[in-house]
Order: C-alpha cells, then sequence, then structure tokens
C-alpha cells in the first residue's frame, strides 16, 4: 500500500512543482480578470461531471470486487455497462453544456477583453468534460487491479505534457481558448496511453457494448446514487467559493481566493492519494473478511494522514502568507494569507477523515450517513458564504468553507469507528497526542523564522521549509512513531541498515 500511495505523492509534487510555474505566468499572461474568467469556466463546467451519477467511484467497488474474486466474466460485464452508461450521460452533459455556455455571458459580468473568447473556451471545455466520462473506464480498471504506481506514471507524463504546452502556448497566444485546448490535449494523450497499457497488461479484459448487462447497471446505481451525491457535496464545498465571488464581489477577486485554496488542495490531494488506495482496500478485505485487517489500515493510515496535514499546514499557516507574495506578487499576500490560514486550520479536522474515514465507510458498502452528510456540508458551505461574504469578504467565503468541514470531519469519524468497533476515545488517543506534541518544535521554529529572521525571500522561504521537513523527519522517527504498534520507523530503519 505504501508504494501506490508513494507513487500518488510523486505525482502530486510534480503537480505542485507545475503550479508553481503555470499559476503565474497564467496570472501574468492573462492579467488578474482573465485568470478570474479561466476560474469560473473551470468551476462551472466542473458542475457537469456531475452526470457521471456517481458511476466512477461505484464502478471502482464492483471492479475490485470481482478483480479480487478473478471472475473475468463479471468484470468485463461491469466494464461493458459502464461504457454504455458513460456514453449516455456524456450525451446528456455535452447538450446541458450547451445550454450553460449560451448563458455564461449572461450570469457573470466578464470583462470586455474576454468576451468574445470566453464563450468558445467555455464550450470547448464543457466538450471535454462530457468526453471525460469515458476516460474514466481505464483508471477504474487500473484502481481495481490495485495498478496504481503505472497509473501514476502515465500521470505524471500527462502533468508534465501540461507543464510544456501551458508555458510555451500561452507564450505564442495569451487566451482562454489557448487554455482550453490544452487541456483538451492531454486529456487525450492521457486516455490513449492508459487504453494501450491495459490492452498489454490485461489480455482477459475488453470493453465491449454486447457485455452491457441491466442486472450489472442497477448494482452500479444502486451504490452510485450515494456517489452522485458525495460528488455534489465535493462540488459545493471546493467550487462554490469562485462562483460566489464573482456573482457578489468581483471576478478579479476570484485570483485572490484562488491562489490560497489551491494551496489547500493540493495538501488534499496527498490526503486524498491514501483515499484511492484505502477505498478498494476496504472492498477487498471485507470480501475476504480480513476486518481486524481494515482497523489496522484505519488506524494507521490516519495517524499518517493526520502527520502529513498538521506538518505541511504548520507551514502554510505561519508562512503560506509570504510565500504567496513571493509566488504571485506582494499584493496577494494580505488577501490571500488570510483566506488560507482559515482553510488551514479547519483542514487539520477535516483531511484525516476526508482522506481515511470516508472512503473506508464507501469501500465498506456504508455510504449512506456520510454521502447525506457530506451534501449538507456542501449547502451549509454556499449558504454561509453567501451570508459572510458581503460583510466579511473573502475571509467571510472562507469561514464559509471551514466550518461545515469541521462539523462533517466529527460526525462522519464517529460512524466510521462505529462501523469498525473502535471507539472514538481510541481513535484519538492513538492518532493524535503524540502528532501534536512533535508538532510544537516545528511550529517554534517556523514562527522564529518568520519573527526572528522574516523570511522572505525564496531561498529563505526554502531553506526553512527543508530544515522544517528535517526537524519533523527527525521528530517522526524518534517521538511520534516511536514503537509504534503499526508503524515503527526506527524498526524499518534499522532493518534497512541490516540490508544495506
Amino acid at each position: 500500500m505504501l508504494r501506490n500511495v508513494g507513487s500518488t505523492w510523486v505525482v502530486i509534487v510534480a503537480t505542485v512543482a507545475a503550479t508553481y510555474v503555470i499559476t503565474p505566468f497564467v496570472i501574468q499572461s492573462l492579467g488578474r480578470d482573465g485568470y478570474g474568467v479561466w476560474t469560473l469556466i473551470t468551476a462551472l463546467t466542473g458542475y457537469l461531471s456531475l452526470f457521471a451519477l456517481g458511476v466512477p467511484m461505484a464502478s471502482v467497488r464492483y471492479l475490485a470486487q470481482h478483480a479480487a474474486e478473478r471472475d473475468t466474466v463479471k468484470l468485463n460485464q461491469v466494464i461493458g455497462s459502464c461504457a454504455g452508461l458513460y456514453l449516455m450521460i456524456g450525451a446528456g452533459a455535452l447538450a446541458a453544456g450547451g445550454v450553460l455556455t449560451s448563458l455564461f455571458l449572461h450570469w457573470y459580468d466578464v470583462p470586455a477583453g474576454f468576451r468574445a473568447e470566453a464563450p468558445f473556451a467555455f464550450g470547448l471545455m464543457a466538450i471535454q468534460v462530457s468526453a471525460g466520462f469515458i476516460g474514466l473506464l481505464p483508471e477504474g480498471i487500473m484502481f481495481a487491479h490495485h495498478d496504481f504506481v503505472t497509473r501514476n506514471v502515465i500521470r505524471l507524463a500527462g502533468v508534465l505534457l501540461r507543464l510544456a504546452l501551458t508555458v510555451s502556448l500561452l507564450w505564442w497566444h495569451a487566451s482562454l481558448l489557448t487554455l482550453a485546448s490544452v487541456q483538451v490535449a492531454c486529456f487525450v494523450v492521457d486516455v490513449g496511453v492508459s487504453w494501450l497499457v491495459i490492452r498489454r497488461r490485461y489480455p482477459g479484459i475488453r470493453v465491449s457494448l454486447a457485455d452491457f448487462d441491466w442486472g450489472a447497471v442497477r448494482r452500479v446505481f444502486s451504490f452510485s446514487v450515494y456517489v452522485l451525491l458525495l460528488s455534489a457535496g465535493a462540488r459545493l464545498i471546493f467550487e462554490t467559493s469562485a462562483i460566489v465571488i464573482g456573482a457578489y464581489r468581483s471576478v478579479g477577486d476570484i485570483a485572490y481566493y484562488v491562489v490560497a485554496n489551491s494551496l489547500v488542495v493540493y495538501l488534499m490531494e496527498f490526503v486524498l492519494a491514501i483515499a484511492s488506495v484505502v477505498s478498494p482496500m476496504a472492498t477487498r478485505l471485507q470480501t475476504e473478511g480480513r476486518l481486524d485487517e481494515m482497523r489496522e489500515v484505519f488506524l494507521k493510515w490516519s495517524k499518517v494522514a493526520f502527520s502529513l496535514t498538521i506538518v505541511v499546514g504548520a507551514f502554510l499557516f505561519v508562512l503560506g502568507p509570504r510565500f504567496i507574495g513571493w509566488w504571485i506578487e506582494p499584493s496577494f499576500e494580505q488577501q490571500s494569507g488570510a483566506v488560507l490560514q482559515i482553510l488551514v486550520l479547519s483542514s487539520l479536522v477535516f483531511l484525516p477523515v476526508r482522506g481515511v474515514a470516508l472512503p473506508t465507510l464507501v469501500g465498506l458498502g456504508k455510504p449512506r450517513v456520510p454521502t447525506f452528510a457530506f451534501l449538507a456540508t456542501g449547502i451549509a458551505n454556499l449558504l454561509l458564504s453567501i451570508a459572510l461574504v458581503g460583510p466579511l469578504g473573502l475571509a467571510g467565503v472562507a469561514l464559509g468553507t471551514a466550518i461545515p468541514n469541521v462539523v462533517f470531519a466529527i460526525v462522519v469519524l464517529t460512524l466510521a469507528c462505529r462501523e469498525l468497533h473502535i471507539s472514538p476515545f481510541e481513535y484519538v488517543r492513538y492518532v493524535v497526542p503524540k502528532v501534536l506534541l512533535g508538532a510544537l518544535p516545528i511550529l517554534a521554529f517556523l514562527e522564529w523564522c518568520r519573527l526572528a529572521l522574516n523570511v522572505t525571500s525564496f531561498t529563505g522561504l526554502a531553506a526553512a521549509g527543508s530544515a522544517m521537513v528535517l526537524l519533523f523527519g527527525l521528530t517522526a522517527v524518534f517521538f511520534i512513531y516511536r514503537r509504534d504498534p503499526y508503524v515503527d520507523l526506527r524498526a524499518h530503519l534499522g532493518r534497512a541498515r541490516i540490508w544495506r
């Protein structure tokens, strides 16, 4: 499992590095208003993904079950059924995308310099999202076979391709349409390569509409309705802020929020790398009746997720605003920095639950309560953001996201502990105290860098981050995970020295 999660982390690191280059380059190329319009386009077209009706995640559950049972006939039946579904929902999403394209300029005050090309960029992104449903199938097949490393190699190549195309094509012609074209090109390459790999690695796998089976469709849909609501909740939580800001403030203000939110989102991606492995593993362990191992996986990876969140969160909270000021421009430091600090604090509670507890419940086939809780969280986020954006501005939108996320985490964690027959006290006792105590020296060091050294340059920020990672590594080995019943780092390092 560590290798699978680790390969995903490599992709995320590469994605963060690419974003480090792409984001300021796009803002400089298109301007703050242009970047805001592009964010609106991606946020609104992202809602078209709800047409997937939760089929992708639901299909992974059944694909993983049949792969564990080595039942190729049923596996191909689910694949063929999902392929037929993807074609139908893709057509529906394309029709909805056409309607949204025609209404986009009526809904938002798009600056005059972008009004001509914005509908075309919006339409191209709607086409890409609609075609993207069938493109989810190869990823589901690989995840069901726990072939995360191969999939992540393909994703890594896609990140490098997107970086190269974005920089070169925007330098040649800076426009919204250019950005949309890059997304389409990267999608085509990703899907094409993935299918070629599947044909070579899994010769028994086939994609044929002749395998379409209404019985398989009903099984997938019986589970996917919950995943649909999870997706709707996720959209409301993470994609609504730009829409609210664009409607109640200005398109230009979107950039301040999105820059801060992107840092938290990439931290979340690190944690969700665990989720992508935990969910199918929970299904497999349940199928094989190995629930004791499932409890161990749940506790171990919850502590890892909390450790990762708190160490990165500490850097983002203390030095994140200064990083943003250096990364984009000094005018972003104050407004984006306040948003970042609010979102980071809520992430300390939300992300470990989102990364481990929620996918565990989904993998165990217990999605009902967390699904409705996640949807309620998204709705509360929308309503609170609208209520607070007026009096508190961008900080109000951030609070509208943060408060419901914390409540959601408490509810879902309690439910996951109950399903695995673990008391919440046992969970907290194992996961929290040592990590919190181990984070105190890191927090003190970062505050020293901010106040005493007044770190503002790239060199200073990079040195502070590197020293923080080293300090955390030492703390993890000699304190946080010392004599840990599930992850004894000192024992692992000792074995590594023996083998060398």
